[in-house]
């Protein structure tokens, strides 16, 4: 026991309506680093939330180094030696890596930056986190952020580091180059919780694995001699298809030309350079890359939510460069976007509202008026081809998860039979139940004559579902390459600005 960092002891808390962890145990030990795994919604935020001080428990107690703590604030966590590694980087873009490091630390009346600067270098070089003190949050890569955020914990005299997510948006190298730093921070005996949705990932890393479904734990045990379909089952309760059954079949005709696109990111620079590629009826064309070098940008000049500055952007042969996102849907296009929540969906409407919002301007949803009855038989319809669990189509879009608020999306976007499906992200955060319903829909399409764009920072997806895969890079496609024969460890080498 000399050797338990931290102790769960039957931690229960409690939503209106919902039991998000119920009697929850669980050990960390030093030196180790343990899974936490689970389908969306299984508990898993509820759980990082109290350990974090985020959140207090209802029933329950955590236990620190032999002794019962209250976990009040993450204020009082850092201090304790907890540090979090969110999915999604919690850096001030404006200012730089040295001043994010600062934020949030205090030595007296004023925080001495030469002496914190040389904390930062000893941290960097140790470690192997390559990132420089002076160049603002903003113009930093992915993985530098990634990498900030980890050298911040580790300055706080971090013992315990919760990762969510953390490979989500690395290439290959670099999750090479994450794990070397975990089995140095295992050696030296601190405790690492691991959050992933990539199964892979947690059999070569890991140690142990806690298993949640819905709120309760359903398995806690050693790594060793568990495979990836032991762990898929233990988190959705039956059998998951990892493999994706795909016919090979001739491309059709040229829906989307792409022809020398520019332009610009929010911040004025130059996003995408000299854009060229083609997408054809019966294909999925993958983009692969790290995020952060222009996929963003290409999505929403496709999408029409962003103008370019040139080129040229043509749908079955007619220029589309000038239509709205509405205009080019009715077209057929059909955009699942990054962001679900901020995009996808309005959070506050209904699941009923929500699928009616590419319809409700004309019959049978609507027109002059709203046609409530035809909205009602729509929504049942999508909800039961879709399989969306929600208690009502008329519960609002915000309580389901994200795999459900994904088939909200799916539901709505290919209900006007789309010849081209713009899949920005389609899987991003989702559980391998999830994952696997968004993978066969594609695929139906994509069986059905449909063109699918494809744009994932997940190398495994998109080799398992593209035709063909593009390797964006800096805001150039840096290369196009049949899956069939393409070489991964290039593809991965061009992700990282390798050149061909």
């Amino acid at each position: 026991m000399e050797n338990v960092l931290l102790e769960l002891k039957n931690i229960t808390k409690r939503f209106p309506g919902v039991v998000a962890n119920d009697q929850v145990s669980l050990s960390l030990y030093k030196g180790e680093i343990h899974a936490l795994l689970g389908e969306n919604g299984a508990g898993k935020t509820t759980l990082i939330s109290m350990l974090y001080g985020l959140l207090r428990p209802d029933e329950g107690e955590i236990w620190m180094h032999g002794k019962s703590v209250a976990m009040r604030s993450p204020n009082q966590a850092i201090a304790l030696g907890i540090g979090l590694v969110p999915q999604h980087p919690l850096l001030v873009a404006k200012h730089t890596a040295l001043e994010n490091l600062a934020l949030g630390l205090t030595t007296g009346a004023l925080l001495e930056l030469n002496s914190l600067r040389k904390r930062f270098l000893e941290i960097s070089q140790r470690y192997g986190l390559a990132v420089s003190p002076d160049v603002p949050v903003w113009q930093l890569s992915a993985g530098e952020k990634q990498r900030l955020e980890l050298l911040r914990a580790l300055a706080r005299g971090s013992q315990i580091l919760i990762l969510d997510e953390p490979t989500a948006a690395l290439a290959p190298l670099e999750v090479e180059q994450l794990f070397k730093v975990l089995a140095q921070l295992r050696l030296e005996g601190l405790a690492v919780v691991m959050i992933s949705h990539k199964l892979e990932e947690v059999l070569s890393i890991c140690d142990r694995v806690t298993v949640l479904r819905k709120g309760k734990v359903v398995a806690s045990q050693a790594i060793g001699g568990l495979s990836k379909a032991d762990l898929s089952r233990m988190m959705v309760g039956r059998e998951v298809t990892f493999e994706r059954s795909k016919t090979v079949q001739k491309a059709g005709q040229i829906l989307l030309e792409v022809k020398n696109i520019c332009a610009n990111s929010d911040q004025g620079l130059e996003a995408l350079k000299n854009i060229s590629f083609d997408v054809n009826s019966g294909e999925i064309l993958g983009i692969a890359g790290v995020s952060g070098n222009g996929q963003l940008e290409l999505a929403e000049v496709l999408a029409g939510l962003r103008t370019g500055s040139s080129g040229e952007l043509h749908f079955l042969g007619s220029s589309i460069a000038s239509d709205l996102p509405d205009q080019r849907f009715k077209k057929g296009i059909a955009h699942i976007p990054e962001d679900r929540i901020g995009q996808g969906i309005v959070p506050e409407l209904s699941v009923m509202d929500n699928l009616a919002l590419r319809g409700y301007a004309q019959a049978p949803l609507g027109g002059t008026f709203l046609n409530p009855q035809a909205m009602l038989s729509f929504a049942l319809e999508r909800i039961s081809s879709f399989d969306i669990a929600t208690p009502s189509p008329h519960t609002r879009a915000r309580t389901l998860s994200g795999g459900n608020i994904q088939k909200i999306i799916l539901a709505r976007e290919l209900s006007g039979d789309p010849k081209l499906i713009l899949a920005i992200h389609p899987t991003h955060g989702l559980d391998v139940g999830a994952t696997e319903g968004v993978h066969r829909t594609l695929l139906e399409a994509r069986e059905k004559g449909v063109g699918v764009l494809l744009i994932s920072e997940d190398l495994d997806e998109i080799l398992l579902l593209s035709d063909r895969v593009a390797v964006m890079h800096s805001g150039k496609i840096k290369g196009i390459f049949e899956t069939q024969t393409a070489d991964r460890n290039q593809i991965g080498a061009l992700m990282a600005g390798s050149s061909l």
